[in-house]
């Protein structure tokens, strides 16, 4: 193991962000140089905090099943090419989660139950980026083809995880995007802030040299339908995501202007931040900005729009304001709802909790000016108003931030005929294959809007029934099966 006392020895400790007055001012990522390289003076003491457990159930927390004692022992000893081989044996993207995930692993890890856990999620990505930055990632060609073609449709964490590890297997794979870039939301949707994307070009450019094969600018359902797609391949995924967005039905919705959705704004932030042109860009400079909704996208539109200069920024969400240390009713190893200030939250805004939206008000022009309000609380099994709480606060901007409700269905999925579950995803078997013949699916389509983690762990297992399918059997890893879910009480 690492160090047999660093658990109790060692404090936990993060790597200093840039301060909030200068990264406010750019769309680098947050920390100085990358996340990886500001770890990399306190990383190693803080990987030997590890008690590499008899039963390590942060492998349980991660749906990767990471295997995380073992690249923290290596870090602890400076065997920085070890643990990069143990990294990559369970997790394709390991510089993405390292970034995006919320580190489900770490409050399943042993130390935390009793004190701070260990910073998994920092010794991850301390280890791919210095990886990275010493030229060790390099492209794991085929040793063989099988002449076996798969169409890919998507480019998101999961598109991108089936497609390399199928890649990796011999079949010739080709990924469709819709989008003028690959990538998904980590192209167009995670801010710059978060993850810059030339540490996703890197990755992709590694595809590429594997032999993966992209296409952009082609709307599989439009472009080539499914029957088509079907033609051409031997098998077909859809990795399509989990893309329509919960809307808020109330009065001014649809009369006023300046009400969008959160996918409308980010990717046009976006495209802004790498030198592209953006006609009509939504923008919340000199606007009083409201953002609906405070999950993940919420903060990453509140980040953006403190960089494009907003005056006031407050967040609303119906639910009470979560507890800063585990509750009673989440006991550990699950995962528990707390309350958690990301780097956009450290640069300014307001939180306002268990709120819900009354009514949209416009002005003169049709264009919204502002929200009434109300308290609500959870009677009965729903919402509430509390009776005299309502109030109006200003918004030139309206951001809703509320989630995604499954895939499109509209045009491939209709095509193609896949049966749907009662939330409107799509239905899977253990093999990740849809009712339709040689067809599958993974990702959100099928489990619903979720973590990074999941994501690619569903691509990976994924890619082995594809690889099952096409040549009989595979050797490819099956980390979860399509009915697994996070832990949760």
């Amino acid at each position: 193991m690492a160090d047999p006392k660093g658990f109790m020895t060692t404090p936990r400790v993060v790597a200093d962000r840039r301060p909030v007055e200068e990264r406010v001012g750019d769309w680098r990522e947050v920390y100085p140089g990358s996340p990886g390289r500001a770890l990399l003076p306190i990383i190693t003491k803080q990987a030997g905090r590890c008690m590499d457990c008899g039963i390590p159930f942060c492998h349980n927390g991660c749906p990767l099943g990471n295997l995380i004692p073992e690249w923290n022992d290596l870090v602890w000893r400076d065997e920085w090419q070890p643990a990069l081989e143990r990294l990559h044996a369970t997790n394709n993207f390991p510089e993405f989660t390292g970034r995006l995930c919320p580190a489900p692993c770490e409050t399943a890890c042993v130390v935390g139950i009793n004190r701070d856990p260990v910073t998994i999620k920092n010794v991850e990505v301390s280890i791919i980026d210095k990886a990275w930055d010493d030229s060790r990632v390099v492209p794991q060609q085929p040793a063989w083809h099988t002449a076996k073609t798969v169409a890919v449709v998507g480019s998101g964490p999961s598109g991108l995880a089936v497609a390399q590890q199928l890649t990796r297997a011999g079949h010739t794979v080709v990924v469709y995007e819709r989008a003028d870039a690959i990538g998904g939301l980590l192209r167009y949707g995670i801010p710059e802030f978060k993850m810059e994307k030339a540490v996703l070009n890197r990755r992709l450019k590694q595809m590429v040299l594997e032999g993966t094969q992209f296409k952009t600018s082609v709307n599989i359902g439009v472009d080539i339908t499914g029957p088509e797609l079907t033609e051409m391949y031997e098998a077909v995924v859809l990795a399509i995501g989990s893309t329509m967005p919960r809307d808020l039905p109330v009065p001014g919705r649809d009369e006023l202007g300046g009400i969008h959705q959160a996918m409308e704004y980010l990717p046009q932030a976006n495209r802004v931040a790498v030198g592209q042109d953006v006609d009509g860009q939504i923008l919340a400079t000199d606007k009083d900005v409201v953002i609906i909704g405070g999950g993940d996208t919420g903060a990453d539109c509140l980040g953006t729009a403190i960089r494009q200069g907003a005056r006031s920024i407050t967040q609303l969400e119906i639910m009470p304001t979560p507890p800063e240390a585990r509750p009673a009713s989440q006991p550990w190893p699950t995962y528990p709802m707390t309350f958690k200030i990301t780097s956009a939250h450290e640069e300014g805004g307001d939180r306002v909790y268990a709120v819900s939206t009354v009514r949209f008000v416009g002005d003169d022009e049709g264009n919204v000016s502002g929200l009434d309000i109300v308290e609500v609380k959870f009677d009965a099994g729903r919402f509430v108003p509390v009776e005299g709480t309502e109030r109006y606060i200003p918004a030139q901007l309206v951001l809703l931030a509320m989630g995604f409700t499954g895939p499109q269905q509209a045009g491939l999925v209709e095509q193609l005929g896949v049966d749907l579950d009662p939330r409107g995803n799509i239905k899977r078997d253990e093999d990740y294959a849809t009712n339709v013949p040689k067809v599958f699916a993974c990702g959100d389509a099928g489990r619903g809007q979720s973590l990074i983690v999941w994501a690619i762990a569903e691509g990976r297992s994924c890619a082995k029934g594809v690889d099952e399918f096409l040549s009989g059997s595979s050797k490819l890893p099956r980390p979860i099966g399509p009915e697994l879910r996070q832990l949760l009480v």
